[in-house]
């Protein structure tokens, strides 16, 4: 994808700098947004405000970097723009007039036209695969990186101007089906619950797992596998005493999921399940193995990568049923095919990695003009403070109670407090807002490359790198904000206090800031910015006055650049699926 040039002092500094090639160096043609891309902010702020690299220019004349940048300092004039230019090494780093870059920044955050300006122009449609869970298993809290990283994405590239469809791809078929409804059937004692059957189920599947680990080596073992086969050959053919109660239960994980699904504010354009492709799936690897491109040994179906170093591919078992890989062939082509994308990003964990190479690989020797479209977005797995989490095992912390006890931390710390002043709804709505927030940006802060510890205490709290840090923040400038009029008129040029000025240039760093986290798929850059952004406003709000100001027009300049913080921060809040509250 080809970014727009969206920032609006870098395009007049390298207006500038395109002007003074053409003069200095009038048979050289550099290309303007190469010169764009160069421009950055320097490591300090007395370095300046905008840092250029003459590598580009250097590499063209056959000098030196650090004697381009002299020249170019030499040559540079005063503008109402640029103060002065310095030359570090083989950086020129420019010194901007603060009266006019206030001007510019301020005045298109206050007009939204700065979050208006389409990042991305002609993008291919793209479609997004996150939150696989399974049925009849318990979502915990690691299921929330998925959903939090696809959701962020989602609303990442929507911004950016790319028209996107939200997927999902739940998995409601498998063995995993047969050992819970296998021992709901056989060994369960009680009857379900009136409320939440789909997490109660999850615990079904990790007494039958549990059960089954029991029993292996002793006298039920062969009869529990052919039982399981036969729950799984029901399942297949779609009928029997199994597969109406795999419908019924089918539909408790579905509300959960919903449940889920609706706390967080997360919504899907499409759902594909993995039973609806699971005989189309099998028939496309049938077609194929018949053209000579798959391979048969001792009944199985599959395709040999090693010369790609990618092993062998399994495609259909002996008994004639498939894998993951053999459905996410037919899924990738209903994508492509059913939705008109010209692009596929899968949101899966790491361990997956193999898998996906072997799909496109595998997708592209089939000749599917799409399979170099298809892009697996990677993350490390969430783990507890003693360790990883497994389903099988119940080691996990069940979302929903997770969830509960959130809620439960957040008023018994902060809002019970406000009894008497808010309405019980206000003081619910509140903690689920702050709750969701802390989960999210809990689960996007890290590099998706780095694996997360889980720990409710640090989310929570106010004073750190957390999500209700920055609510809370949010919630700090509306309170401000209530006080003051903001049917004024600012003279932002009184902006001159040196943490004015860098709480300013961070504003200017959203839209790069949002570049840089879909370029790389980078996540967690937005949720750096933002708490660098409210580290600032702090900083600025504790040294300069606003509401007691010794001057009425500096009063109005502050109001209003609280008032594009506050505007900032709940843009980029939202990019992140994290509601910015009023009050907290």
């Amino acid at each position: 994808m080809k970014f727009n040039k969206h920032n609006f002092i870098y395009l007049q500094v390298a207006e500038t700098i395109t002007q003074l090639i053409k003069d200095l160096y009038p048979s050289e043609s550099i290309d303007f947004d190469s010169l764009y891309s160069q421009l950055s902010r320097p490591p300090k702020s007395d370095m300046g405000d905008i840092a250029f690299g003459c590598f580009i220019i250097s590499k063209a004349l056959k000098k030196s970097p650090a004697d381009v940048s002299k020249e170019l300092q030499n040559a540079l004039k005063q503008s109402e723009l640029i103060l002065e230019a310095k030359s570090f090494g083989p950086y020129l780093n420019f010194y901007l007039n603060p009266k006019e870059i206030n001007k510019i920044i301020l005045t298109k955050i206050l007009s939204n036209e700065f979050f208006e300006n389409k990042l991305i122009n002609n993008a291919p449609k793209t479609i997004i695969e996150f939150s696989q869970p399974n049925t009849h298993k318990e979502m915990h809290v690691g299921h929330m990186r998925n959903l939090c990283l696809g959701d962020a994405l989602i609303k990442l590239h929507r911004y950016a101007g790319v028209e996107t469809i939200a997927t999902t791809f739940p998995g409601d078929v498998g063995t995993h089906v047969a050992k819970c409804l296998w021992y709901y059937k056989k060994h369960c004692k009680e009857s379900p619950p009136k409320e939440r059957k789909g997490a109660w189920l999850g615990t079904l599947y990790t007494k039958g797992n549990n059960l089954l680990e029991e029993q292996r080596g002793s006298e039920f073992e062969v009869s529990n596998r052919e039982e399981l086969t036969a729950i799984l050959k029901q399942l297949h053919a779609g009928s029997g005493e199994y597969f109406e109660l795999w419908k019924e239960t089918r539909q408790w994980s579905l509300d959960l999921m919903n449940s889920v699904y609706d706390w967080a504010n997360v919504k899907f354009d499409s759902w594909y399940w993995e039973s609806d492709v699971d005989a189309s799936s099998v028939s496309l690897v049938k077609k194929y193995y018949d053209k000579g491109l798959f391979i048969e040994d001792e009944g199985a179906i599959g395709i040999d990568l090693k010369e790609y170093k990618l092993g062998f591919c399994l495609l259909l078992k002996s008994d004639g049923t498939g894998l993951y890989a053999t459905k996410d062939l037919e899924l990738a082509r209903r994508k492509f095919d059913e939705q008109g994308v010209e692009r596929s990003i899968y949101v899966v964990d790491n361990r997956q990695a193999l898998h996906f190479k072997q799909v496109f690989k595998t997708l592209e020797l089939m000749g599917f003009p799409h399979a170099k479209d298809c892009y697996h977005l990677e993350y490390e797995m969430v783990e507890l403070t003693d360790g990883a989490m497994s389903s099988r095992k119940g080691n996990i912390v069940p979302l929903q109670d997770l969830i509960d006890q959130m809620i439960l931390k957040i008023k018994t710390d902060y809002l019970n407090r406000y009894k008497d002043e808010w309405s019980e709804d206000k003081i619910n709505h509140t903690a689920n807002i702050v709750a969701a927030g802390a989960i999210k940006y809990g689960m996007t802060k890290i590099d998706s490359h780095k694996k997360i510890v889980f720990d409710m205490s640090e989310w929570l709290k106010l004073d750190g790198e957390s999500g209700p840090y920055i609510q809370y923040v949010h919630a700090r400038i509306n309170s401000l904000l209530q006080k003051t009029n903001l049917d004024i008129s600012a003279d932002f040029s009184l902006l001159d206090h040196t943490l004015e000025k860098e709480l300013i240039l961070k504003l200017n760093q959203f839209n790069d800031t949002v570049e840089s986290a879909l370029k790389n798929y980078k996540i967690h850059l937005i949720c750096t910015y933002l708490y660098e952004l409210s580290k600032s406003f702090n900083s600025f709000y504790a040294e300069c006055s606003v509401l007691n100001a010794n001057d009425e027009n500096l009063k109005n300049a502050r109001v209003k650049l609280c008032q594009a913080v506050k505007i900032t921060i709940s843009k980029g809040l939202g990019l992140i699926g994290i509601e910015a509250p009023d009050s907290m």
